[in-house]
């Protein structure tokens, strides 16, 4: 049988409908199909189990302690009772193991236990003792008779993602056990390796089949680990192969102006540049400017912490546009970011003859018209503005750079239509953020782009000192922001609620801005929220940025996009409240001007372990990188990154916050396979064009089985 032959069979068995598995039926199929999308045997052979717990122990009640996550326990059913009315009605029975008495309760499907139960059987139980009125018991333990099979314990139980309905039905773990060992046990032949054997080699990998069986059915913990290495390598190995591809493509496909000339460069940093750049400015300069006289469109990600001087980074490499007879433009997500990068640039603008404008959703009519046919004509330089810019009504004569402000609040579709603005070719797109991306999370979020980062901050700036304090430390805090203020400083207060709430005891926003008034009756005060109207946003924040009032109390609104130098502490009510990226978001809108500057983090007194580690780093460090990477490991790829993107964090079985070491092998792997065989020609990757092939264009993760 031809190779084309043989993959056309494999396709038809994993394309097998789920109903023809033995064991499952049309009844137990529609529950599947319906319940988790399982309508094929590869569906089902890639509903991987999220965790796996050790059944290979046996426990004795007398030794049970409420450290035990579960606990396995051999021994003899004595009999039951029902008890209670209503609701609170339950079914006890009595388990012994010859050392203790443990109760075993049900809440649910009372009446079929009542059924099946055998008195004085032995039996296997498994479930989470609880100590309660000097007795163990276990609510909804899963019950099993002894057979010889299970009798000596000894093996790894695969829990699965399951519905509620699933469970009612009866369909559990064990269940979906039972289909996968059924299923595993006629599909070995059919499952294909799709590796190239120098990468099973290399890193010394189980094949495709065996990390297939000991992931959902593992013999024992060390090939439960090398199964799980296998398919986190496989899947990441994937993900990076297409993100590269992509990569490689674009440099190849996508031409670029090129921007050669530096005329308006050299006399910026001659005449204009107020300070004096940073290294790490300097080599992300370099970068931008290597891609932009390659002829090839850029698509760079510059990160940069808050503070790190980003935006002087972003008008000089307006300027290489400038140089080269093109324009540039800047889009931020907000109506106040984009106007505090208008003032910022503007006055570096002038200074050089270039014309820069502002457009947003309060732009006048009058004011749009100009700007709408200076854009046109070419005499239009320079555009900082909102959503406004990609409206089709917004025409460029030859638009060269796209600079997208805080990228992730704007969509795909969004960037797309900058693209758009020039027909004849295609603008160079520098993204950036603000917020540090943990290496893994930016190799698999943003794999296809050239990544640049700003990792310190400029000559001047003093680090912010952080302290922790506890709600019973207020007066003296207070007190603090009575000697700032003394000084002339402004002051930020956040909290994070708008109004009470019954469930949480925090203190909320106004609640907080009458605290503050009371103990500061003589300071002018300002107070935004996300529930303010725009316009009343804009004026309390104007007249907190001019100056004319001392404290701002705020929620998180003034996270992103204030920058008031003279404000020099952060106070964060609640700071328990608020996530690790979030509070570091938030400290970064102080430490703006040359003045020592302070954020202190007030909490409860009982916190938990987790919240601890949150703030012990705040008061380590202001390394926004370094707080990215625990940020990960504490919340998972899935909150950092907030709305996924399709097929890029689509992983099924590696963990980014633990998998780095695996996700570096399988990118550096990736790329020596695009670079020395970017066709996939060579009979050694065979396997990997195979894979693809089969999978398709709209494939979201290429480790998936076929």
């Amino acid at each position: 049988m031809t190779s084309d032959a043989n993959q056309t069979v494999r396709t038809r068995f994993f394309d097998t409908k789920i109903e023809f598995l033995k064991g499952v039926g049309p009844q137990k199929a529609a529950l599947l199909n319906q319940e988790l999308g399982i309508f094929t045997f590869g569906d089902l052979i890639q509903h991987y189990p999220f965790r796996h717990e050790d059944r290979t122990v046996f426990h004795q009640i007398k030794n049970l302690n409420d450290q035990l996550p579960a606990a396995q326990i051999k021994g003899r059913l004595r009999e039951w009772t029902l008890t209670g009315e209503g609701n609170k009605k339950r079914l006890v029975a009595y388990f012994t193991d010859g050392t203790g008495i443990l109760e075993l309760v049900w809440f649910q499907s009372i009446a079929w236990y009542e059924k099946n139960l055998r008195p004085n059987t032995e039996y296997i139980v498994f479930g989470k003792p609880v100590a309660f009125g000097g007795r163990w018991s276990i609510t909804h333990p899963e019950l099993d008779l002894i057979t010889p099979e299970n009798e000596s314990g000894g093996f790894w139980q695969p829990i699965y993602p399951l519905t509620e309905k699933l469970r009612r039905k009866f369909v559990d773990s064990r269940t979906i056990s039972r289909m996968m060992k059924s299923l595993l046990e006629v599909s070995r032949s059919h499952i294909r390796e799709t590796l190239p054997e120098t990468l099973v080699q290399k890193y010394r990998l189980v094949s495709k089949a065996d990390a297939l069986w000991n992931f959902h059915l593992p013999q024992n913990a060390p090939w439960l680990h090398q199964a799980q290495r296998r398919l986190k390598f496989e899947e990441l190995f994937y993900n990076q192969f297409r993100l590269i591809k992509n990569k490689l493509l674009h440099k190849t496909e996508y031409p670029g102006m090129i921007f050669g000339h530096t005329n308006l460069v050299k006399q910026f940093y001659e005449n204009h540049l107020p300070f004096t750049l940073t290294n790490a400015q300097i080599r992300v300069l370099s970068e931008i400017h290597e891609d932009l006289k390659t002829g090839r469109q850029m698509n760079r990600l510059l990160q940069g912490d808050v503070g790190s001087g980003k935006t002087i980074v972003a008008f000089i490499s307006m300027l290489f546009a400038l140089d080269n007879d093109a324009q540039a433009c800047l889009m931020a997500p907000t109506e106040i970011l984009a106007d505090q990068h208008y003032q910022g640039l503007k006055k570096f603008a002038d200074a050089l003859g270039v014309n820069i404008c502002k457009l947003t959703g309060s732009t006048k009519k009058k004011e749009r018209e100009l700007i709408h046919k200076q854009l046109l004509d070419g005499s239009m330089h320079i555009i900082v503005g909102t959503h406004a810019l990609i409206e089709d009504i917004v025409q460029f004569k030859n638009l060269g750079l796209c600079i997208i402000d805080e990228q992730h609040r704007f969509g795909v579709a969004q960037r797309a239509k900058l693209w758009a603005k020039n027909s004849r070719i295609n603008p160079h797109m520098l993204v950036m953020t603000a917020t540090p991306i943990p290496r893994t999370l930016a190799m698999t979020l943003y794999g296809d782009l050239d990544i640049s980062a700003i990792n310190e901050l400029p000559a001047g700036r003093k680090p912010i000192k952080t302290v922790h304090r506890y709600d019973a430390h207020r007066l003296s805090v207070f007190g603090f922001l009575k000697d700032e203020i003394a000084k002339g400083r402004q002051i930020y207060m956040v909290y994070p609620l708008i109004e009470e709430s019954e469930k949480m005891d925090l203190k909320d926003l106004m609640d907080g801005y009458e605290s503050v008034s009371r103990a500061f009756p003589d300071v002018p005060l300002s107070i935004l929220h996300g529930k303010m109207k725009s316009a009343d946003k804009d004026y309390e924040m104007a007249r907190f940025v001019r100056g004319e009032t001392k404290i701002m109390v705020a929620t998180t609104v003034i996270e992103v996009g204030v920058n008031v130098p003279n404000a020099s502490v952060m106070v964060i009510e609640n700071a328990e409240r608020f996530g690790l990226s979030q509070l570091h978001q938030l400290r970064g809108r102080v430490g703006r001007g040359a003045e020592q500057s302070y954020c202190i983090l007030i909490t409860d007194y009982k916190i938990s372990k987790e919240t601890k580690l949150r703030i012990e780093t705040m008061c380590r460090t202001n390394d926004g990188f370094e707080i990215a990477e625990v940020d990960l490991q504490l919340r998972g790829p899935g909150d950092l990154s907030g709305t996924q993107q399709s097929g890029l964090l689509d992983l099924l079985v590696a963990n980014l916050a633990q998998d780095g070491e695996i996700l570096k092998a399988a990118r550096i792997s990736a790329e020596e396979i695009l670079n020395a065989d970017p066709d996939l020609l060579q009979p050694v990757n065979q396997p990997i064009r195979a894979h693809i092939e089969h999978m398709g264009k709209e494939a979201t993760n290429w480790s998936r089985i076929s």
